[in-house]
């Protein structure tokens, strides 16, 4: 972020104060910095919030709120009967943000959603061998396989062509990974010899403009007033407040110095519920907290052993002292709110003796050490990754099993893992649209091992049903395929499953428009702050 941070300034007033002098200012203690500005290379969901969500717009994406997708850049489109072909009629009129680096010459039009799919779709495009950057969710969702093409035939149409059908594409293309970029700006990056700054210098058409920021302190946005859609634009500053620890972001609502924060800790609901100057609103959470095997690696790539890993956790002490009444054992790699959950597996009970004679059966009788990766940010499926970790620690070594906790930095965490550098590690991932493939595709097929499949779980039979679901256009097909590819999982066990979280929001009384999402993204599009 060397280049982005030029762009940011001392800044001498605190937020608290700014709020007390600003009108139609909003401050938000967010929960960690973005891993960049180009939704495209990352996973994480304080990336789509502070990016995505903030400074971009996709095709079509999800009504606020819900897991509707409605129309947005395209104003509509037409789906051919053989699931082949999708033809989307663009918005006229929409205009590229104009920032100190950047000046549009003209709006939005379909070389932008070219340009936006193609760099992530085609190694031959010149700006992708000039950036060589890696989009896993274009890979993990099987897009860059079965996207054929994404051509212009006119200024305001764009044709996408499939190689099989994908009945999620409209969802998958509503996520914050695949915002639509501004091509002109691309081509002067490019021009420059500098294109790798598209990921520090973001150009978007969204309700909001990027001003400055400070990485692990605040970024700063200003209202667009020539957003497309003005009457979503209430505010005049918006501002992340980045505030790591869940403690302080509630110690800072209930002082006034912001108006919203991401996932309070349990044990500061009670008192946040009870604050006079705050609302907190809850939701069932559309997510999946886990512990992840590195099926690579020597011991984690027993079966034998994850069996005895897994059956050596107290899952119910766990839930009881992280999650503190905010969470139910999850059995399944989704919840049981997604059509085609398998209600007939379960988590084998805990048994230490069990455990053992696995291990012994293994080739470990005595055991062996482990590293075990702690995140270092709550997130909604994790409240308190460090207190799971302690508590899996403890679990182990009841079996003989030595577990050193790491951690990094919550980017430099991911990365590593995905490079598949941990033995084990916690992890989770709350749901981008409401299919199963994106659990089971996104996180367990072999396409997705340097992606998101943090276990680099690879098994042919699991991916020839999740594959066949996901081109399949028969919704009954697809929940027989997936129900039966749950019951692999389940045997090979590269992850133990442990809990979905309930997802509570605070906010100040004077908050209006702000809605949980099911996809645990923070949307200020149409929230004002009174």
């Amino acid at each position: 972020m060397k280049n982005l941070s030029k762009l940011a300034l001392a800044l001498s007033l605190s937020a608290a104060a700014l709020v007390s002098h600003a009108a139609g200012t909003m401050v938000y203690c967010s929960e960690a910095s973005p891993e960049g500005f180009d939704t495209a290379q990352y996973t994480a969901g304080q990336t789509f919030d502070a990016a995505g969500m903030a400074l971009f717009n996709r095709l079509v994406e999800f009504e606020r709120g819900t897991t509707k997708v409605v129309p947005a850049l395209a104003e509509s489109y037409d789906t051919a009967p053989d699931g082949l072909t999708y033809t989307f009629h663009l918005r006229k009129g929409v205009k590229f943000h104009t920032t100190e680096f950047f000046t549009p010459s003209r709006n939005f039009n379909a070389d932008d959603v070219v340009f936006t799919f193609m760099r992530m779709f085609d190694k031959g495009n010149a700006f992708a061998k000039a950036y060589p950057a890696q989009y896993p969710y274009a890979g993990d969702t099987g897009l860059d396989s079965n996207v054929a093409s994404v051509r212009k035939t006119d200024e305001n149409t764009v044709v996408f062509l499939l190689k099989k059908p994908d009945p999620d594409l409209l969802a998958k293309i509503a996520m914050p990974v695949f915002s639509i970029l501004s091509a002109e700006h691309a081509d002067k990056l490019l021009a420059a010899g500098t294109p790798a700054l598209i990921n520090q210098q973001p150009v978007g058409t969204g309700p909001y403009i990027l001003k400055r920021y400070q990485k692990d302190s605040q970024i700063r946005y200003a209202g667009n007033k020539q957003y497309w859609n003005p009457k979503d634009v209430k505010l005049d500053n918006l501002i992340f407040a980045i505030t790591t620890d869940g403690a302080v972001r509630a110690q800072k609502i209930k002082a006034g110095e912001c108006q919203a924060m991401s996932y309070p800790k349990p044990q500061d609901l009670a008192s946040l519920k009870a604050d006079p100057k705050l609302k907190v609103i809850t939701a069932p959470g559309f997510n999946i907290g886990y512990l992840s095997y590195n099926t690579e690696k020597p011991t984690t790539g027993k079966l034998e052993v994850r069996q005895a890993l897994d059956m050596a956790i107290n899952r119910k002490a766990i839930i009881d002292a992280v999650y503190q009444g905010q969470g139910q054992e999850a059995s399944n790699p989704f919840p049981s709110s997604l059509w085609s959950y398998n209600p007939a597996l379960k988590n084998p009970p805990m048994d230490i003796e069990k455990a053992k004679a696995l291990l012994k059966k293994a080739g470990y009788p005595d055991g062996f050490e482990i590293t075990l990766w702690s995140m270092p940010v709550q997130r909604p499926y994790n409240p308190n990754a460090k207190l799971m970790a302690e508590m899996i620690q403890a679990d182990w070594a009841k079996i003989g099993v030595k577990a050193k906790i790491v951690s990094y930095e919550w980017g430099e965490y991911l990365k590593r893992m995905k490079a598949g550098e941990h033995d084990a590690g916690l992890v989770g991932w709350s749901g981008d649209y409401a299919s199963p493939d994106n659990f089971l595709g996104v996180l367990l097929t072999c396409e997705a091992v340097g992606g998101s499949n943090y276990s680099r779980y690879c098994s042919k039979e699991f991916d020839a049903l999740v594959l066949k679901a996901r081109n399949s256009l028969d919704p009954k097909e697809r929940t027989t395929l997936y129900m039966k590819a749950q019951e692999v999982f389940k045997r090979d066990m590269p992850w133990s499953t442990i809990a979905h979280s309930t997802v509570s929001l605070p906010m100040a009384k004077g908050v209006d428009g702000l809605k949980i999402s099911p996809f645990a993204v923070f949307d200020f599009a149409g929230v004002s702050n009174k």
